[in-house]
């Protein structure tokens, strides 16, 4: 993998992992587009530590406030007594699931899944599912009325974000707003809640990646986590500020209209529909990507 790729790659990643249409998804499109290799399931995780530092910089205050009211009820015995410490434990707890899911199917999530026509009908499902909770949803609840099981419903929803195409911000997104949430607060928390979850897993993933034989550089994963860090954080501030006064349908349309296309590029040929893996690899690239 080349700089070049390296630079493309850690740019959609960064663009699109917090708008809700999928990373993976354009991971996967844009290389195959292009005649590149796929990049693989452990690269595109590795260089989401990106993002997980774009998070982590933009929302500073508010976990460092999280962070020390979690603290302060484990001291007091009252986890759940203030706002603040109510999220904090809410982000942990909703993060179980979706560890134990991608433990249970990582094979099939990294292999299989990669297909392009799961993408391509993850996109265009989920479309749906957002555009009936964009109609029907209250959007009044705010984020200091978030109880313990909307916690728990978000993060089942994050699930489904190991479905190559869903995105864990339209998973999350969607779950939010299916609670009544405001869109602002749904995509405020579901970034809080992608902090674990994607550091986890990219750290997990970094440490199979290099005991990998057939691997990115080690300037290419740098490069990619870098400018999906700045990328990131560009997204997150115009997410956060387009939902003030605007719908998803936009996402909505975009999905249906990738999912389409693809679809098209697929029966026609101009795409063929690899699982993901490259033709020959080792039991650890394997596990790898």
């Amino acid at each position: 993998m080349g700089l070049l790729e390296a630079t493309v790659l850690g740019l959609i990643q960064g663009l699109t992992e917090f708008l809700p249409i999928s990373s993976t998804a354009h991971l996967r499109i844009v290389p195959e587009l292009l005649g590149w290799d796929d990049p693989g399931a452990a690269y595109s995780a590795v260089i989401q530590l990106g993002t997980v530092a774009a998070v982590l910089i933009y929302f500073r205050r508010d976990l460092l406030r999280l962070a020390l009211a979690a603290l302060r009820s484990l001291r007091s015995r009252h986890p759940f007594e203030t706002t603040d410490s109510r999220l904090a434990w809410f982000v942990v707890l909703g993060t179980v699931p979706i560890g134990v899911a991608g433990l249970l199917f990582k094979h099939a999530i990294e292999t299989s899944l990669r297909s392009l026509y799961v993408i391509a009908a993850s996109l265009m499902a989920l479309a749906v599912v957002l555009w009936i909770f964009e109609r029907a949803a209250s959007h009044r609840r705010t984020l200091d009325e978030l109880m313990l099981r909307d916690g728990l419903v978000i993060g089942l929803w994050q699930c489904l974000a190991l479905i190559p195409g869903a995105s864990r911000s339209g998973t999350t997104i969607t779950g939010g707003l299916s609670l009544g949430l405001r869109r602002e607060d749904a995509a405020r928390y579901s970034f809080l809640l992608s902090v674990p979850a994607t550091a986890l897993a990219g750290v997990f993933e970094l440490r199979e990646l290099l005991h990998a034989t057939d691997r990115p550089s080690s300037a290419a994963l740098a490069v990619g986590t870098v400018v999906a860090f700045g990328s990131g954080t560009a997204a997150i501030a115009g997410l956060l500020r387009y939902l003030r006064t605007r719908t998803t349908a936009v996402f909505v349309a975009y999905r249906l209209l990738l999912g389409g296309a693809l679809l098209a590029l697929l029966s026609t040929g101009v795409l063929h529909p690899r699982t993901g893996l490259p033709d020959a690899v080792t039991p650890a690239a394997t596990r790898g990507g």
